[in-house]
């Protein structure tokens, strides 16, 4: 996979900016706003930044938090995960494998069969419909 590297100032022409607040700056969006936070089209759920392929909508689900929820990515290493301290807490960040753009975090109390919520921001994605 080619990496998609380039200057802050390319991301911020090409984002909104609330998907750069979030993508570029570690954001989120508030609980129940988001575009996929309750859809329930099927689909590919990609990166918003730089159009990589995510999550399917077979593996979303319901998590009653107010944001697209899923139990795994659709290719492991489509995503990449860090610690995250930040606001006094310790949660596991999620970010886009290929253009490191943040998504949201995972948490591992989801479903069967991973038991992991993958909880993402509904505007660091973009749904391609089947």
């Amino acid at each position: 996979m080619e990496k998609v590297e380039k200057p802050e100032a390319a991301w911020r022409e090409e984002l909104s900016p609330e998907e750069y607040r979030v993508l570029r700056e570690k954001g989120t969006e508030r609980a129940f706003t988001g575009a996929y936070w309750d859809s329930k089209d099927d689909g590919v759920y990609r990166c918003r930044a730089c159009g990589q392929e995510l999550f399917s909508s077979e593996t979303k689900f319901d998590s009653g938090t107010g944001w697209p929820s899923f139990y795994e990515p659709l290719e492991t290493e489509a995503v990449e995960t860090e610690d995250d301290r930040s606001f006094f807490m310790r949660r596991t960040e999620v970010h886009c494998s290929r253009c490191g753009s943040h998504l949201g975090h995972v948490f591992d109390d989801g479903p069967n069969p991973t038991g992991l919520r993958y909880c993402i921001n509904s505007c660091s994605l973009a749904l391609d419909e089947k």
